[in-house]
């Protein structure tokens, strides 16, 4: 060989020492796999969408700058001006934060790395769900009807029809003319078709709308859901119904004695149940006001009551009151004639013997007196 190429051929060793290896090919790197969080977002929703990537060649590759563009769901951080090398069988991954601007839909933000040296650049679409479907909210509990300060049971189930979890579910009842306990409810996470259910203790003060607010985070991303309820009075099917029968009316000195029984027709307690005479009447002693106790639904108990009248009256209320599990207080009356029992035995304002009765000692004296009279004519 002559002298001139042996001493190129050793030049151009000397150039590829120098230069060392050669960098792996762009088809060397791939996008193994892309996540968002949250996995499905709503519109004007902020996410963190993460890309990874890996160098399956066996050579490092250089790569300049990495970058997200897109329309629909657009990025909010700066690309990454300065990568640097990835190792022949490592990964690297790039994080950034995306913002859903446009409607419903599946858009393909593309993810792009620049290689260094003009090696050209590697463009990945990357699918990002939009959907604005919200938790739903229902009553599942409540009265037939409301009433004045009165307690009620409120139940409410919260779905998540959505496609991804919600977190941190709360409910709030808001509004004014009543009262609630608890003041909120927590259900915690839902899974997609999953459902929770919290109970609120309301007693309404007026008739009004009570506003159960569902709260909820997609991620970051706080969301809200209103359920309106109606407050209006009505009569309450369950609710205790204590009623009086075999009323038996009988008159006594200075008065009326009522007896009777009353029972519990409704399907509620009836608590602290009492019975007393109403106006016209003046209850008097030995019993002013009868103590019935409690009256399960369907319970009976007998009862007496005392009173007496000006001597016009023909018929006078018996007042029953009560109350319900929650101390709300209730009266009804029942309206008892006094035409059937005889006109009672007035008694002495100073506590003698009645008029009637004056007039029979008297009678009864006179008699004895002309008995001994007209015994001793004939002795």
């Amino acid at each position: 060989m002559r002298p001139i190429y042996l001493a190129i051929i050793t030049l151009l060793c000397a150039v590829l020492a120098v230069a060392g290896p050669a960098s792996a090919a762009p088809a060397d790197l791939t996008v193994t796999s892309s996540s968002l969080d949250p996995a499905v977002l709503m519109k004007g929703d902020t996410g963190m969408l993460t890309v990874t990537i890996q160098n399956n060649g066996a050579e490092p590759v250089a790569i300049r700058s990495a970058r997200l563009h897109g329309s629909g769901v657009v990025p909010l951080s700066d690309p990454y001006p300065s990568v640097g090398e990835i190792g022949a069988g490592n990964t690297k991954t790039f994080t950034f934060t995306v913002r859903a601007d446009g409607g419903e839909g599946t858009f393909y933000p593309t993810f792009v790395l620049d290689f260094r040296d003009g090696g050209g650049n590697l463009r990945y679409p990357v699918p990002i769900q939009v959907e604005d479907t919200p938790l739903s909210a229902s009553v599942i509990r409540k009265p037939d009807a409301f009433a004045e300060s009165r307690t009620a049971d409120i139940t409410i189930r919260v779905g998540n029809p959505r496609p991804n979890n919600a977190s941190g579910v709360q409910v709030v009842p808001l509004g004014s003319g009543f009262t609630v306990t608890p003041t909120s409810g927590f259900i915690g996470a839902l899974a997609p078709d999953a459902s929770g259910t919290v109970t609120f203790n309301l007693t309404p003060t007026a008739e009004t709308d009570v506003t159960f607010q569902v709260v909820w985070r997609n991620g970051i991303n706080t969301h809200t859901t209103d359920l309106v309820l109606p407050v209006a009075f009505g009569e309450d099917k369950k609710k205790a119904d204590p009623i009086i029968t075999n009323v038996e009316v009988m008159s006594e000195s200075g008065g009326y004695r009522v007896v009777g029984d009353i029972m519990n027709a409704g399907l509620e307690s009836a608590r602290s149940v009492l019975v007393t005479p109403g106006q016209p009447a003046t209850p008097i002693d030995p019993f002013r006001v009868y103590v019935v106790g409690t009256l399960d639904p369907d319970d009976i108990s007998s009862f007496e009551v005392t009173f007496k009248t000006d001597g016009t009256v023909t018929e006078i209320p018996l007042v029953i009151e009560y109350r319900d599990d929650d101390g709300n207080r209730y009266t009804s009356t029942r309206m008892v004639g006094l035409g059937s029992a005889p006109a009672p035995i007035d008694e002495r304002e100073d506590g003698g013997f009645p008029l009637v009765g004056a007039i029979v000692v008297v009678l009864v004296a006179l008699g004895v007196a002309g008995a001994i009279y007209h015994s001793w004519r004939r002795a």
